[in-house]
């Protein structure tokens, strides 16, 4: 049985746990809300700009003359992985979430025969896929000093992707994130980027575009990469901070639980030396 002194000095100890995990629960939810909101406001202009460059890309077809970012590179071989995560932990299973998806992924195409590289934005993505994958890291982007996420950051990430794209270093770019749905429910999400994948393009008869539509989605492109990379950073940053909520609310909870059961232990115990020292006193009053 541990003593007074121990028992109390652990007490003060979970106490002072219990605030700090509180105030980091009160500004995740502060931080929940802004983040929250610029991932939504994000969503219809990523999904516009997806559909309309579906059409453009439903109309070129595989012509001879679609751009590399969509046709390809006519193989498969070498796959980069942007495996985007957060800077900080103590945000519950956020990041494990997105790394185990990527660790899936890497193990399925290493096991096709394919060569994988991996790109890292947020240092723990990098911290838990160097451990088993050190070889294959070949660049990571430092979002530590980014204190909002803006479309600037964005486009740095997509500048070195598409640089590696168009020097031959890769012919397929997935990345992988975690798309918010809701404070407790945060999905991680793997993306094909390039060759670009979309959907839809069932009206685009109706357009007559000029200049081509080759022309035109070769101007595009590049910047539906950097719409993507932004997306998938503003979904991040309303996932970590539900998820960071969630968890400190959790462990703000168990704090308490862990008080009450040691405070209940202190006073049993301190009723117990109570006692003890009253049947010595009373012991040795009846000797005399």
């Amino acid at each position: 049985m541990p003593s007074l002194k121990t028992l109390k000095n652990k007490i003060a100890s979970i106490k002072n746990t219990r605030k700090i995990t509180k105030a980091m629960q009160m500004v995740s939810a502060a931080k929940l809300r802004r983040a929250q909101e610029a991932a939504e406001a994000a969503r219809p202009y990523a999904e516009r700009m997806n559909a309309v460059m579906g059409g453009l890309a439903a109309s070129v077809g595989k012509s001879a003359s679609a751009p590399r970012l969509l046709a390809g590179t006519g193989s498969d071989r070498v796959h980069l992985l942007v495996v985007m995560t957060s800077e900080r932990g103590l945000c519950g299973g956020f990041n494990s979430n997105i790394v185990r998806l990527a660790r899936t992924k890497i193990n399925a195409l290493l096991a096709e025969g394919k060569t994988v590289k991996i790109l890292t934005v947020g240092k723990k993505g990098r911290e838990q896929l160097r451990r088993d994958y050190a070889n294959l890291l070949v660049g990571h982007i430092d979002m530590t000093e980014v204190k909002r996420v803006g479309y600037t950051n964005a486009q740095s990430i997509a500048r070195d992707v598409l640089a590696r794209f168009e020097a031959g270093e890769c012919d397929v770019v997935t990345i992988f994130y975690s798309r918010f749905q809701s404070v407790i429910a945060q999905v991680p999400t793997e993306q094909q980027i390039i060759p670009a994948k979309y959907e839809g393009g069932a009206a685009t008869a109706l357009y007559e575009y000029e200049p081509s539509e080759e022309a035109i989605l070769a101007d595009l492109l590049p910047r539906g990469v950097a719409t993507q990379f932004f997306t998938a950073l503003l979904e991040n940053g309303a996932s970590e901070q539900g998820s960071r909520m969630t968890a400190m609310d959790n462990a703000t909870r168990n704090a308490g639980e862990m008080i009450t059961k040691y405070t209940t232990i202190y006073n049993r115990s301190r009723q117990a030396a109570i006692t003890k020292e009253l049947i010595e006193i009373i012991a040795g009053a009846e000797a005399l």
